[in-house]
């Protein structure tokens, strides 16, 4: 297995000077050498998204003072569109610094800008981009990107649905979307059958950030979609609802198929009751169905992890989906190791773990975990 490089280091020596010798030929007069200088100046100490700005401010400051005039030779620069959903990492990565420099510095240029992001998108992505232009020209944007949903190229497509995230990693917030998703939910039902993957998974994504905010709303889009639906859609109604699964709405999971389980909890038990930092828990379950009827079930488990000042937050785990017969007996066991990793601390103190299945809590005990 090849060691695993961070994605910031995409952004070295080795692409400055292919960006200067691309930049070069659009643009004759361009500096190369005081570019790549410049690039490298205090590169090594920035992080993934600190690096492609810090190329951007280079486009700015060697490139002409014209916006549109630079942006021109910056489009001049990009290689043919990408053609399906590949790993951007191939070629696309290098046009990250393109797309920033619309988003920084073209806001009082809209025609040209929104050029830009049609033909960025092709090749990278401007998911991150066009959020400042959705939010200073909602009104000229939104026939716009109902015309993108119907482009051609399903990089266009997608950034219908990506770059209206109201919750975007890396993105700034989309407050009038997070008040009014009407817009948002428009462009999503034209896209919500799209013949690509690529496409319908954004789409989901965009209605789990949803969720945060307006999941009584999003029930009610979902319940409509789930009537007549494809499998493909029927795969994206479950991505879109994996938020609302994890914490057991009950809504969700009927719309899943998930009802009120019929059953009794004969084992569930974790083993070692007390144990060290880096130790492995281990999860018993045994359960025998009360109903005449076959019930599937989706199970899972909660850790009420104690937190540094001793309070609690309970982390949900996926267990499995399975089918209960009728009168009939499960048993399941899973392995939890408790160690460090870099999104989760462990604390010493009780932690007590629930046993959750179709949303409904129907088992709890606990473990000590000591210092390691």
């Amino acid at each position: 297995m090849s060691e695993y490089t961070p994605l910031k280091h995409y952004f070295d020596e080795k692409m400055a000077n292919g960006l200067a010798d691309r930049l070069k030929t659009a643009y004759p007069g361009l500096d190369q050498k005081g570019f790549v200088q410049q690039v490298l100046n205090g590169l090594e100490a920035l992080e993934l998204k600190a690096r492609v700005a810090h190329i951007a401010v280079a486009y700015r400051d060697f490139l002409p003072e014209s916006y549109p005039k630079a942006l021109d030779l910056l489009l001049a620069t990009l290689e043919a569109p990408l053609t399906d959903d590949r790993d951007l990492t191939n070629s696309g990565f290098q046009f990250w610094p393109v797309a920033h420099f619309i988003e920084e510095y073209g806001h009082d240029h809209y025609e040209a800008s929104i050029r830009g992001l049609y033909e960025v998108t092709q090749r990278f992505t401007a998911e991150w981009a066009i959020r400042p232009y959705l939010l200073r020209y909602q009104a000229q944007m939104e026939p716009l990107l109902h015309q993108w949903a119907m482009d051609e190229s399903l990089h266009v497509r997608r950034l219908v649905s990506e770059g209206t995230r109201t919750r975007l990693p890396w993105g700034i917030r989309l407050h009038p979307f997070i008040k009014d998703p009407a817009p948002v939910i428009a462009l999503l039902e034209k896209l919500k059958d799209d013949p690509e993957l690529y496409v319908r998974r954004s789409v989901a994504n965009n209605l789990n950030d949803l969720t945060k905010d307006h999941p009584e709303m999003v029930l009610d889009l979902l319940e409509r979609w789930k009537e007549g639906a494809s499998d493909e859609r029927m795969w994206m109604v479950r991505h879109a609802l994996r938020s609302l699964i994890k914490a057991g709405h009950p809504r969700a999971l009927a719309i899943l198929g998930f009802g009120g389980a019929e059953l009794t909890v004969t084992l569930f038990s974790v083993t070692p009751k007390v144990l060290r930092l880096g130790e492995t828990l281990q999860l018993d379950i045994e359960l025998e169905s009360n109903s005449k009827a076959e019930q599937p079930l989706m199970i899972d488990y909660i850790i009420h992890l104690v937190k540094a000042n001793g309070s609690t937050f309970a982390k949900v785990f996926k267990l499995t989906q399975k089918t209960l017969p009728a009168y009939g007996h499960l048993e399941l066991q899973k392995r939890q190791a408790i160690r460090p990793i870099s999104t989760r601390r462990y604390y010493p103190g009780t932690h007590k773990v629930s046993l959750q299945i179709n949303g409904q809590i129907v088992a709890e005990t606990a473990f000590e975990l000591e210092e390691g």
